[in-house]
C-alpha cells in the first residue's frame, strides 16, 4: 500500500473522506486565527511592558511561525478535500480535466 492511501484507510467512503478534510482546514483556519490573535496580543504586551519588551517580541515570533504552519495545514487540507472531490468526480465520469499542458 502507498502512502496515500495508508492516509485514507479508515474512511468509508470518498464523502465522509471530503468531510473530514473540511473538518481539518476549518480546524486550522481557526488555530492560525487564533495564533494570529496571540501575536497582536504579545505585540501589544511589548509596548505595554517595554522591561520584558524582548521576551513579548520572542513570543510574538513564536505565534508568527505558528499562524503561518496553521495556514499551511489549512491549504494542504483544502488541496486534499480538491483532489477527493475530483477523484469521486472521475470514478462517477463526471470531471473532464481541460489541462492543456502538463
Amino acid at each position: 500500500m502507498d502512502d496515500q492511501n495508508e492516509h485514507h484507510h479508515h474512511f468509508h467512503n470518498k464523502e465522509e473522506e471530503r468531510k473530514h478534510h473540511k473538518h481539518l482546514e476549518e480546524l486550522d483556519e481557526l488555530a492560525a486565527a487564533a495564533a494570529g490573535a496571540y501575536v497582536l496580543h504579545e505585540k501589544h504586551e511589548a509596548k505595554k511592558d517595554p522591561q520584558h519588551a524582548h521576551r513579548h517580541k520572542l513570543e510574538e515570533e513564536i505565534g508568527a511561525a505558528a499562524s503561518l504552519g496553521a495556514g499551511g495545514l489549512a491549504v494542504h487540507e483544502h488541496h486534499e478535500k480538491k483532489n477527493d472531490k475530483k477523484e469521486e468526480e472521475r470514478a462517477e465520469g463526471k470531471h473532464h480535466p481541460h489541462h492543456l499542458f502538463k
